[in-house]
């Protein structure tokens, strides 16, 4: 099973849900056989490490962040994943329209998979204080377990 989150700039959001559920199967799924990665719509920041403050904020709660690095979606990760997880709409109408018909069901909100979720996107904090990068934290942590459950369910597993 392949596993691609997704942002705008692969440097907040999308790393921080590639650590956290990475960290998340590790613990609690380990008979999972996952790769996990994230990904860029756009190529502002390609080859630099997450943000510092989505470091911080991570590794406060047990997560590493610090091997990741921005990249940018390949047409080829549309083939190549099987789940393709957004982190909010803006971002998930721009890999539809790049995307292959034929690939487009692999395409979802990462949210989607939030137990009692209000909110469909995480949000983006970069231009915001700190909280915002603990307001995420909390997003995607509660999301990837959501998507744990759904991923164990579907591999057929009793973990």
């Amino acid at each position: 099973m392949r596993v691609l989150f997704v942002c705008m700039g692969n440097i907040c959001r999308s790393p921080t849900a590639e650590g956290v559920f990475r960290k998340i199967v590790q613990d609690h799924a380990p008979h999972l056989d996952v790769e996990i990665d994230s990904a860029g719509t756009h190529a502002y920041h390609i080859g630099e490490a997450p943000d510092h403050r989505a470091v911080s904020a991570a590794a406060q709660r047990g997560y590493d962040l610090t091997t990741i690095r921005a990249r940018r979606v390949q047409d080829s990760d549309f083939e190549s994943f099987d789940y393709v997880l957004a982190m909010d709409e803006d971002n998930q109408a721009l890999l539809l329209e790049r995307c292959p018909e034929e690939y487009r069901g692999r395409i979802r909100l990462f949210l989607e998979f939030h137990e009692g979720a209000v909110e469909r996107n995480v949000p983006d904090p970069y231009y915001g204080s700190v909280n915002g990068f603990e307001h995420v934290l909390d997003l995607v942590v509660s999301a990837s377990r959501g998507f744990l459950k759904e991923l164990d369910k579907n591999s057929g597993s009793t973990g």
